[in-house]
């Protein structure tokens, strides 16, 4: 089976000209100007055909014959009048909610968290499956499945109305194995029959990503990155990982694991042999999540409470930021320059225009983390990126996996050349 991979697409895209047409021939004109009107009422919400008119060049009989064929396609509705103008209410239209749907799963050890979107990347169903325990309850086919009718369920949808599914999960399949890599921790995943079994168990096209990877393209299109096509995305929480976004496209390396940061050898921890079998490297012990506690107890904080580390981090960076003072500040200083020692390897060799920090980890620690962390990093590195917190705070992962599997989907249904 052949693992398809995800690039960083705009959300906002003009047609090409497929094989019913070459460029120039009314049918390619035609369907160019549709998909520029819907990409409109996707990106403004309701408008009238004056409207559409003036965003797109089009003439009002243009516009308006353009409107009727989308209606008449079930792509778009009318919805409504405007109000509170002078002459006579205009009519709006906006995209067909119900014209497709498409899902996304995120993967972790813990649970599955599964979602359908409509057209317009509206949530209409969510579930999540829980999955504890070392060895997986039940199989990994069936926990897909199960979370994914749990989704469809919510939504009122069948299987059969889903265009597409983009599952995240921790490390990457490689595509010359199809077997996934650098995620020993997510039990059950690792079976080389396990893409072929999902396959069959599944009537859509499935898709598989990085987690992190789709925390960039949910931040690309929804979030701190748009308007961006050189950034890097460092993300803290379960565990310290990268994406690359290099001209408007994401880098995954040759096995899919750029990006892996986690195994970076840094100063300032001994150097980790076999990195693969260790679970980590140097990074993830000077930096990442399960740090935090362990540093809070040293510099006298108190109370340090019990849990899930990710979650005990995340609350104490957030505590932190808020006092920012005392050894709450020295926490901060101290984090930051761990931070800073593996970003400045990463923006040294890419050089990227901006670097978006997210994961609890990191978003807790809000503006005095992010400044620490540019202060840091302007004082260990050549480049200067400028550094900014993540706005996607609700499960990025599942939005991301979302917005992948909605580009698809709309270049699929949007297409009124064929």
């Amino acid at each position: 089976m052949t693992v398809k991979n995800w690039a960083t697409e705009r959300q906002v895209q003009t047609p090409m000209a497929g094989t019913a047409g070459t460029p120039g021939t009314p049918r390619v004109l035609r369907a160019m100007n549709d998909r520029a009107a819907l990409d409109l009422l996707l990106e403004h919400g309701p408008l009238s055909r004056t409207r559409i008119g003036k965003l797109t060049g089009l003439s009002k009989p243009t516009a308006s014959q353009l409107l009727a064929r989308l209606e008449a396609a079930g792509l778009v509705l009318a919805t409504g009048t405007s109000e509170g103008r002078p002459g006579p209410n205009a009519q709006l239209y906006e995209v067909n909610p119900t014209a497709a749907y498409a899902a996304g799963l995120d993967v972790t050890p813990e649970r599955v968290l599964a979602a359908v979107a409509d057209i317009t990347g509206k949530a209409v169903g969510e579930y999540e499956l829980p999955t504890p325990g070392k060895r997986p309850a039940r199989p990994v086919v069936q926990q897909v499945t199960e979370a994914l009718d749990g989704a469809m369920k919510a939504a009122g949808l069948a299987r059969a109305d889903l265009r597409r599914l983009v599952i995240g999960t921790p490390g990457a399949f490689d595509p010359g194995t199809g077997r996934l890599r650098y995620a020993s921790h997510l039990p059950g995943w690792h079976s080389p029959a396990l893409l072929d079994e999902l396959a069959a168990a599944l009537p859509m096209p499935v898709e598989y990503e990085n987690d992190v990877n789709l925390v960039a393209i949910a931040e690309q299109r929804l979030g701190a990155a748009r308007g961006h096509d050189d950034f890097v995305l460092l993300w803290n929480e379960g565990g310290l990982g990268a994406a690359l976004v290099l001209g408007g496209r994401l880098h995954r390396g040759w096995t899919g694991g750029a990006g892996e940061v986690g195994f970076l050898p840094v100063p300032g921890t001994p150097l980790v042999r076999q990195v693969s079998r260790a679970g980590s490297g140097g990074y993830q012990e000077l930096a990442g999540s399960q740090v935090i506690p362990r540093l809070a107890r040293e510099l006298g904080i108190s109370p340090v409470p019990e849990g899930p580390y990710a979650e005990v981090a995340a609350g104490l960076v957030a505590q932190a930021a808020d006092i920012n003072a005392g050894p709450h500040r020295r926490l901060l200083e101290t984090y930051a320059t761990g931070l800073a020692t593996g970003l400045a390897s990463l923006v040294s060799v890419l050089d990227p225009e901006l670097v978006v920090l997210s994961g609890a980890s990191l978003t807790a620690g809000g503006e005095p983390l992010r400044g620490l962390v540019q202060a840091e990093l302007e004082e260990l590195a050549a480049a200067r990126p400028r550094l900014v917190v993540g706005d996607v705070r609700e499960h990025p992962v599942l939005r991301g996996a979302l917005e992948s599997a909605l580009a698809t989907t709309r270049d699929e249904v949007f297409d009124t050349s064929r």
